[in-house]
């Protein structure tokens, strides 16, 4: 095929969107829907994710020390628990410092506390967070086997309910998503095909003078490679939009869904780039095939 012929048979099919306005509109909006729809489910599980791995960060493993350990020892202890793989982060707690810290607790009885001045009961320990948490429960009883470790406090069940919630949400997640993927598909597939039914006619018509398949197919994979890019673009323009408005007005809720989402909401500056970028590739992508495949019965003529 000629580079002229190419460009001809491209603005034809681009042409093609103004000719056909209500099949063109009717195509746009139910992609537009569809993968809007789809979008703001991905952004569900991406943000019902980060807050269960928010929450369960919190949950620390605190590692205590024995009492009749020397300096070497718990020194070898904190560098054992960070040689670990999976740790993320370490904290050390003196005796002096975990007293302190009740004091800040309990600022109203404080003085209760002056009683443990010279005779501390409490122990030093290591406070441990896991970059996977679903390793916690081997974790500790690892810890446990290090010398001159006195016990291990892990909240095991509870992180193991996290760690339950996540794969619930993320497999359901995914389950809606594929969903609305191939309702997306089957939308704009018929929708396409009801506007290559209506020109079959014209199709016909270039076959009996001599056009080949793939100029034949060329306008009708532009109009809807065109029209899956424009649906991209009200798709990604809605969803950044949205987000960013949902955002926002998270910040004013204050309350339980301050205390949860307010460290775990995703950030719009970490997801417009890939909203926009999988809008406008899954709207092209869907909106080409989809003329492809619905005109390919046409040419058989």
């Amino acid at each position: 095929m000629k580079l002229s012929t190419f460009g001809f048979l491209t603005r034809r099919g681009v042409r093609n969107l103004g000719k056909h306005w209500a099949m063109t509109i009717a195509c746009i909006a139910s992609l537009s829907v569809c993968m809007t729809l789809n979008t703001f489910a991905t952004l569900a599980e991406v943000n019902v994710d980060s807050m269960v791995n928010y929450l369960g960060q919190q949950n620390e493993m605190v590692v205590f020390v024995d009492p009749a350990a020397d300096d070497a020892t718990t020194a070898s202890v904190g560098e054992r628990i960070t040689a670990t793989p999976g740790v993320s982060s370490v904290q050390y707690m003196s005796k002096e410092d975990t007293l302190n810290a009740y004091r800040g607790f309990l600022s109203d009885y404080a003085s209760l506390l002056d009683e443990f001045e010279n005779d501390n009961p409490f122990k030093a320990n290591y406070r441990v967070s896991l970059s996977d948490l679903s390793q916690m429960s081997a974790i500790s009883q690892q810890f446990q086997t290090i010398p001159g470790v006195y016990s291990v406090s892990a909240p095991v069940e509870m992180t193991n309910t996290f760690v339950e919630i996540q794969k619930v949400v993320t497999k359901g997640g995914q389950a809606i998503i594929a969903v609305l993927m191939i309702v997306s598909i089957i939308t704009v597939g018929s929708t396409i095909r009801l506007s290559v039914f209506a020109r079959r006619r014209e199709i016909e018509i270039m076959k009996y003078v001599g056009a080949t398949n793939a100029m034949v197919t060329l306008p009708f994979f532009m109009e809807g490679l065109t029209m899956g890019l424009i649906s991209g673009a009200i798709t990604s323009a809605a969803g950044i939009g949205g987000y960013y408005y949902i955002v926002e007005a998270s910040s004013t809720f204050g309350g339980l869904w301050q205390m949860l989402m307010g460290a775990a909401l995703v950030p719009v500056e970490n997801v417009w780039l890939t909203i926009l970028t999988y809008s406008l590739a899954g709207g092209a992508l869907v909106g080409a095939l989809g003329s492809t495949f619905s005109i390919r019965k046409h040419l058989n003529v």
